[in-house]
């Protein structure tokens, strides 16, 4: 991966009174272990404690991390290094959520809602995109991120698009009462910091997806956050939403890292919401380069509402859950030609970036390509009984 990335690349721009917390693979220990950075060093906690879900539950966290020793892996700039080769070498950092559900959240921006439309209209042909685009702001008018979803405001439109015959799946859990919650990827699946993402071989349209993540414990208390990558295909949603799973649930195809920073007097729920999410795609094969910017004050639902929505008395997640809180990019950009807007090259490297979580840099692969998806719950198991 280039350009080589060192800590200061992806730490907190504030990294030392940042609460970090993370996972690296050790072959030494055949599998994973918790660690932390300190003073550019990071440090094994496995003696102390090695189970993410578990450390997101307890209420002295900050206390435990702080008082933990535990060995020096070496410094960060060179498990980057290990992390951003092919293959990856060990030491190298992973996706810092291990037995936690993987959650994700639609349309929660304005922007994306648009783009999701678009999507299920055009019946995943990306040629079609700008006309139906014009055609849907005409329908539509006015500004969606003004609307507070299920509010009489938003179901009063609702009445008025079904009239016209404009109403869609995607303008119900965009602006209706209820969110779009799914199942992004399965637990100990998520790929970290260096590694590739992958692309299921039959798109030919697709994009992604920079986010948050909230780390929630079992009582549904968001505990803190990190950054992620929500791959999308963009034809295959779009030609049913029935094939949601096809277009999200796939080997490597969901990034998250690089660390967690834990809630503490330095960071809070309300830096989520208001903070800057910035998206840098580089062409490897081509001079192509996308920059863009996210302002989560411009999200439709309220990040804890959105958590309120996935976890409660109807649903229980005993080891906890990661939860995406959607994206308003939908890069529409033209790249291969006028009219067929934006759509990834194998080898693209994506970095998504806040000052106060860092940046998550993977570049882009086929998904059948990359390595398989091996190490699961029972691997997990096995290394956690010695």
């Amino acid at each position: 991966m280039s350009p080589r990335l060192t800590a200061r690349d992806i730490l907190p721009d504030d990294a030392d009174r940042a609460l970090l917390v993370g996972r690296v693979w050790r072959d030494d220990q055949q599998g994973p272990v918790l660690v932390t950075v300190r003073d550019g060093q990071l440090i094994d906690l496995s003696a102390t404690i090695n189970v993410m879900a578990d450390l997101l539950e307890r209420d002295d966290a900050a206390e435990l991390i702080a008082n933990a020793e535990g060995e020096s892996l070496g410094s960060l700039d060179s498990l980057l290094e290990n992390s951003c080769q092919t293959p990856q070498r060990a030491p190298h950092l992973l996706a810092p959520c291990d037995v936690q559900a993987i959650k994700a959240c639609g349309v929660t921006f304005a922007v994306s809602l648009l783009e999701r439309v678009i999507e299920e209209q055009a019946g995943g042909d990306a040629a079609r995109a700008g006309e139906l685009r014009e055609e849907l702001k005409r329908v539509i008018g006015g500004d969606l991120s003004k609307i507070r979803p299920g509010s009489d405001e938003a179901m009063a439109l609702k009445a008025e698009l079904q009239s016209r015959g404009a109403w869609s799946q995607y303008m119900e859990v965009g602006i209706g009462p209820d969110a779009e919650v799914f199942t992004k990827s399965q637990p100990l699946s998520a790929v970290g910091q260096g590694a590739a993402v992958g692309l299921h071989p039959s798109s030919r349209w697709n994009n992604p997806e920079p986010e948050i993540v909230l780390a929630v414990d079992a009582q549904g208390n968001a505990r803190g956050a990190t950054l992620g990558n929500d791959v999308n295909l963009r034809d295959v949603e779009g030609r049913s939403a029935l094939l949601l799973g096809k277009a999200k649930d796939n080997n490597a195809s969901c990034a998250i890292g690089p660390f967690i920073r834990l809630f503490d007097d330095h960071f809070s729920i309300d830096d989520v919401r208001s903070a800057m999410v910035s998206l840098r795609i580089e062409g490897n094969d081509d001079d192509f380069l996308l920059e863009d910017q996210s302002d989560m004050r411009e999200i439709s639902r309220d990040p804890l509402d959105l958590v309120g929505q996935t976890i409660g008395a109807h649903h229980q997640y005993p080891d906890g859950f990661m939860l995406f809180l959607g994206t308003m990019f939908s890069p529409i950009q033209d790249r291969d030609g006028p009219g067929q807007g934006f759509t990834h090259h194998l080898g693209d490297v994506v970095t998504i970036s806040t000052p106060s979580l860092g940046a998550l840099v993977n570049r882009v692969e086929r998904s059948d390509q990359l390595p398989p998806w091996t190490y699961g719950i029972r691997a997990w198991l096995a290394h956690q009984r010695g």
